[in-house]
């Protein structure tokens, strides 16, 4: 489906009631709806009341950057009147993966009373610091292509057919020279005293070698309301990765939510 949010017509997937709790999943650089589709579905499939949307973000996936988006702010303006289209102003979950995350953290910061909840996984974060080298833990590190080897520190044939399935295909319908400008300006910009006082989750791998897990663990001083894990034994592909964590951790998460009405 798609939906015009500004000069940008967004690509997204829906699953769920439309007269559910509205959700909304951002992904990460590089990739489509279709990664965070496949890693959070079966989390939230389970939960009733929910009403899930995957949007690709501009330039990737089917979801075009025009050149009027020169910037991270320009993203973050385009998924704020997205939300406000596709949810018409009702208060909303919020989920972000890495770049989905740095997203998120932003919508949460700009209008914290449109966000009921927000859950950051492997968040891409400014100034990040103590980033582990790569190394894989599981599998002889010959799997794959040069990005999957990358990516995955499980690198087991199950972890290379979700990688092929849910990650590659999506390269090919990246607009590099759009993310290359947005790129150019990619720090958003900082709201003044903006702290998120909603259930918030916050989930780093150990073994990230990406965005690393040290800035994560300081996001827990600016979100007064937040549970924090770090997992070892995974990485940036952590909801790939560690599932049944991450659903247990997201289960939390939403009873939370629920008790915060």
């Amino acid at each position: 489906m798609d939906l015009r949010a500004g000069q940008v017509a967004v690509h997204y997937a829906e699953h769920g009631t439309g007269a559910g709790r509205p959700v909304l999943v951002l992904h990460g650089a590089g990739v489509d709806h279709r990664e965070t589709e496949a890693c959070f579905e079966p989390a939230f499939d389970g939960v009733a009341g929910l009403r899930r949307i995957y949007p690709d973000l501009p330039g990737m996936g089917r979801t075009p950057a025009p050149e009027a988006l020169r910037s991270a702010d320009d993203v973050l303006d385009t998924l704020l009147a997205f939300a406000d289209e596709v949810f018409g102003g009702a208060p909303y979950l919020l989920v972000g993966h890495s770049a989905g995350a740095y997203y998120a953290r932003g919508m949460a910061a700009r209008r914290p009373a449109r966000v009921a909840g927000l859950a950051l996984v492997c968040p891409l974060l400014p100034g990040p610091h103590d980033v582990p080298e790569h190394r894989v833990v599981a599998g002889s590190g010959e799997l794959g292509d040069e990005v999957f080897r990358g990516y995955f520190v499980v690198q087991t044939p199950e972890m290379l057919e979700r990688y092929e399935r849910y990650v590659a295909p999506a390269a090919e319908l990246v607009d590099q020279a759009a993310l290359e400008r947005i790129g150019e300006r990619w720090a958003l910009t900082p709201v003044p005293a903006a702290v998120y006082e909603g259930p918030t989750l916050i989930v780093a791998g150990r073994l990230d070698s990406t965005v690393g897990y040290a800035a994560a663990t300081e996001l827990a001083g600016h979100h007064p309301h937040a549970s924090l894990a770090v997992l070892d034994d995974t990485g940036h592909a952590l909801p790939h990765e560690q599932p049944e964590l991450l659903r247990a951790l997201l289960a939390e998460w939403l009873v939370r939510v629920g008790r915060s009405g």
